[in-house]
């Protein structure tokens, strides 16, 4: 019982993003007992959230070898074997591509429902060259694997595809396919993602108005904002949200003040009005001083 208790206690750190603390009760745990599957992997996950990749592969690894049919265990074994690729030079990263994909195929193989294992096949065939094993089909076979278990997750891997792939207009069907099919804010912030990598920030406005009416969530109201502000377009309704984000603003919201202070900022000065410029761009670095955009930004309103 007590045991129990105590791996509770660090999966409750762990969501608290408490990671040293949750660390040291897990480690404590395994002294006791070292062949623990679960406080194993509450400490990979620990190291996984800490960007840990070493710490985290090593503690993945024990999993892996320990139960091999465990499909979630080589999920997150080949996870942070990725995420090592990632930050390592290419040459380093091609020894470890492999292993990245045998641990998720045969995360996918176990267990036939297993998204997460699908997505991230998805991505990795759509990622590597094709002389390392990347592949457009494979990635679009997974995707379809997606679409049979859940048709949310398989229109966004198929959007995700097409706008890798560069053919906006599939790409763009299949996001609003997946708006239609579940309407969640991500499949809307997908949308507004793809419209604004394509230079189409009018699109992207009206997308987040749509999820807006749907969502009513004060976080939207930043976001428009925010596109107004980088894009120079609709500065009025720009001005507008980020006054009603500042308002309402709650801790639940995300992005810090600072951030609306800095859009207003850059509003103001497209509209010429440099007092109200910079009273935002303070407001800003009173409350993030080490940004350096707010450092540029203030330079700029200064020379106006």
């Amino acid at each position: 019982m007590t045991s129990q208790v105590n791996l509770d206690r660090v999966e409750a750190l762990i969501n608290d993003k408490q990671f040293i603390q949750a660390e040291s009760l897990a480690k404590d745990y395994l002294e006791t007992d070292a062949n623990n599957l679960k406080a194993i992997e509450l400490l990979g996950d620990i190291y996984g959230f800490q960007k840990r990749w070493d710490d985290a592969i090593n503690a993945y690894e024990k999993l892996v070898d320990a139960n091999p049919e465990v499909a979630n265990y080589q999920y997150k074994y080949g996870g942070a074997l990725g995420m090592k690729a990632l930050s390592v030079s290419k040459v380093r990263a091609l020894g470890i591509i492999g292993d990245v994909k045998h641990a998720f195929l045969k995360a996918a193989e176990l267990d036939p429902n297993h998204i997460d294992a699908r997505w991230a096949l998805v991505e990795l065939y759509m990622q590597l060259p094709g002389i390392f094993g990347g592949s457009k089909s494979a990635s679009l076979k997974y995707a379809n694997e997606l679409e049979q278990l859940s048709k949310v997750d398989g229109y966004l891997a198929k959007g995700y595809i097409y706008e890798y792939d560069n053919e906006p207009e599939l790409a763009e069907t299949y996001y609003k396919k997946a708006i239609k099919e579940g309407g969640s804010i991500t499949c809307f912030d997908k949308l507004t993602s793809f419209y604004e990598s394509k230079n189409q920030p009018e699109k992207a406005i009206q997308n987040i108005e749509e999820a807006q009416k749907t969502h009513q969530r004060n976080a939207l109201h930043y976001q428009i904002g925010k596109v107004a502000a980088e894009y120079n377009i609709e500065l009025q309704k720009g001005e507008a949200c980020l006054q009603t984000y500042l308002k309402n603003f709650s801790s639940r919201d995300g992005v810090p003040r600072a951030w609306a202070h800095y859009r207003l900022a850059q509003i103001y000065m497209y509209k010429k009005n440099k007092s109200e410029a910079l009273k935002h761009i303070d407001l800003a670095l009173a409350e993030l001083p080490e940004i350096k955009p707010f450092k540029k930004e203030k330079e700029k309103i200064l020379n106006l």
